[in-house]
């Protein structure tokens, strides 16, 4: 049973043909490596517009592999357990996308303020990154020496910190948006945010 456990979440993150025949193959270490490249290069200043479009472009181009991840429903537990953190990993990515998309375009923020939020979106989306790392290291049997306790117990403890960080991010986009909203009140102008974000009680607040 156990080693059959470790078969299907190999073939989950390693994403082959036997999962689901129409599935393109995809492996989550490849994912986790291409948003830390794509986030190193966030570092640069002065980019923002362009640094934004890199991560909106990985987004894209992965969204598909994220909606067909969700399909999945005939897995054991624990292999759900690592399907859900790799979801998590593109819920970051999709409040980053959505939420900083529009703050490029909301004229209640400077410039520098929107590098200084892209670049808090760049920390969280490598830490992130790093933590999908982590996973691809624990079910790779060839890898690490450890029982599947001992793997499973870690897979649990990175998908409890991704769900955590999923919520941090949250915060930071709420944060950010509320900021934008209170200016908006001053001016008088408070319909072009909600407009732009939604009203106060939907995803971003």
């Amino acid at each position: 049973m156990k080693s059959r456990i470790l078969t299907l979440i190999i073939v989950l993150v390693c994403f082959t043909a036997q999962v689901q025949a129409q599935f393109a193959v995809f492996d989550a270490g490849n994912l986790a490596q291409n948003i830390k490249q794509v986030t190193q290069s966030t570092t640069v200043a002065g980019n923002t517009l362009n640094n934004f479009k890199e991560v909106q472009k990985l987004y894209n181009q992965t969204k598909d592999y994220y909606d067909k991840l969700k399909s999945i429903n005939d897995l054991v537990r624990d292999a759900r357990k690592v399907r859900d953190a790799i979801l998590l990993v593109g819920e970051i990515s999709n409040i980053y996308v959505t939420g900083f998309g529009k703050m490029l375009s909301d004229p209640h923020f400077r410039q520098e303020e929107l590098a200084a939020i892209s670049n808090g979106y760049t920390i969280l989306l490598d830490e992130s990154a790093n933590m999908l790392l982590e996973i691809k290291d624990v079910v790779n049997v060839n890898g690490l020496s450890m029982t599947d306790y001992e793997r499973m117990d870690i897979i649990n403890y990175v998908y409890d910190r991704l769900r955590s960080h999923r919520n941090l991010v949250l915060y930071f986009t709420r944060k950010n948006i509320s900021v934008s909203y209170l200016r908006a009140q001053k001016e008088g102008d408070a319909d072009r945010v909600v407009a732009l974000y939604g009203n106060p009680d939907e995803r971003y607040w």
